[in-house]
């Protein structure tokens, strides 16, 4: 038994339930019970007591969206590479450190990423993987840093065309062999989605092949008119838009995910909509890459579930929280819009988008959820009450608050140490990877 208390708790439940002094009580991998800090201090006198030093106690964030595969690219520069358009970033950025990601290269950009996000608070990763250097092996390779580590893993592979019929062909294969393990093992840690890049690097044939590869195993995770190049690649080589490729080629469903969807017509909104389709938005990256700023607030008016990842930019989702405000009050040019849509993404739609494949109440804190635990070091200077609860997440909490991580019940982050993990090690295994990989690059030592 554990106990997490001595701290202001918010379960984001259905009620909101906010304690000034609360506590969780945890049996196993399972939430046993959320309320008082002194009353569950007395009803569980034996458990292992885990102190907030009167910090905020909340549930664990979930990223609907990351990419391992880009972990060894911080600080990197490629020579040569002054990207002017997005194509450009994929080609001269992305595109050119997957070719050279061999399994022990994504174990290490799996060790980065898995780290950085519990040490950010995150529990749980929707994980769209890319490394054509080595692809055969690579999820469960991933699978096993993630197990390692303890975080809840949703993984695929991105299939993808630009790297010829082979490289197709291996990226369909290590879908499928994954999927099949996923559902044979069925670990409550552990699924499975079948990825596809962006649909200008996939023809309909592959779309086929992907389809009876999948064979209604699980839902496919895939990256939607992120840029113009799959509206004019659609329009030009099929005679539709996007959504209507997906549609046609099976791919879309109550399981399926698109990321980004950002040149979208209110048509295809309602394709979305009517087969039960999910999405994702990813704030910051869509700013970086330059692609635009998504029609969010439209698909949430229209009741599709959207929901929030970073897509690798960075692993704190309070930070991509704050920025799909601003980006989305920027492009309405209303300072009135969003907020409330930004915590429905965050905490209700992500947590939507998780239960469909753990299969449990994930995200929250009550009786009967998955016992992932947070506690944020944040100690307000103004009044803090169950009212303004997310205007001081949105305005003061950042990841690096979080000073303890508990993940189905495992205490992985206490005190901003990890209890599990060599970190001083794999940061070793880490640079040396990284420095290999920089070298290829650019041709020169680090």
């Amino acid at each position: 038994m554990l106990l997490i208390g001595n701290g202001i708790l918010i379960t984001r439940d259905e009620n909101n339930s906010w304690f000034e002094n609360g506590a969780v009580a945890v049996e196993s991998n399972t939430i046993k019970e959320a309320g008082d800090h002194f009353t569950l201090k007395a009803k569980y006198p034996g458990a292992e007591f885990i102190d907030a030093g009167g910090g905020v106690i909340m549930p664990g964030f979930i990223n609907a969206h990351t990419h391992i595969y880009s972990g060894l690219a911080r600080g990197l520069s490629i020579d040569g590479n002054d990207p002017t358009d997005f194509l450009e970033i994929l080609e001269g950025t992305w595109w050119a450190i997957d070719r050279r990601l061999t399994l022990d290269r994504t174990r290490a950009s799996a060790y980065a990423t898995i780290l950085e996000c519990i040490r950010n608070g995150v529990t749980t990763i929707f994980d769209h993987h890319a490394s054509f250097g080595e692809i055969p092996g690579s999820l469960f390779a991933i699978k096993d840093v993630a197990v390692e580590l303890g975080i809840r893993s949703c993984l695929c592979y991105e299939v993808s065309e630009r790297d010829g019929k082979e490289k197709t062909e291996q990226a369909i294969k290590e879908n499928k062999e994954f999927a099949v393990w996923a559902a044979k093992e069925n670990d409550s840690m552990i699924k499975a989605m079948f990825g596809g890049h962006a649909l200008f690097t996939i023809s309909d044939s592959t779309f086929e092949k992907m389809v009876e590869a999948n064979n209604g195993l699980t839902g496919f995770h895939i990256h939607v008119a992120e840029g113009m190049n799959d509206v004019y690649d659609s329009l030009k080589n099929y005679g539709c838009r996007p959504l209507n490729r997906l549609l046609y080629n099976g791919i879309l469903g109550e399981k399926t995910l698109l990321g980004h969807c950002i040149h979208i017509s209110p048509a295809e909104m309602d394709i979305i909509k009517e087969t039960g389709t999910m999405t994702v938005n990813n704030p910051e990256s869509n700013m970086g890459n330059a692609v635009g700023c998504a029609p969010v607030l439209q698909m949430l008016k229209k009741g599709i579930t959207v929901g929030m990842g970073t897509d690798a930019y960075t692993h704190d989702m309070l930070e991509s929280l704050k920025v799909f405000l601003l980006i989305q009050r920027h492009n309405q040019c209303k300072p009135n819009v969003g907020f409330g849509e930004a915590f429905q993404m965050l905490f209700d739609n992500n947590r939507v988008i998780a239960e469909k494949y753990f299969g449990r109440p994930i995200g929250v804190i009550k009786e009967g959820a998955a016992a992932d635990v947070i506690v944020m070091d944040y100690h307000p200077f103004t009044p803090f009450s169950g009212e303004n609860v997310n205007g001081h997440i949105l305005f003061g909490m950042m990841g690096r608050h979080c000073t303890t991580t508990v993940i189905n019940g495992r205490v992985l982050y206490k005190d901003r140490r990890f209890t599990f993990a060599d970190e001083e090690k794999l940061n070793a295994f880490i640079l040396e990877q990284s420095r290999g990989l920089w070298g290829e690059l650019n041709n020169r030592a680090y």
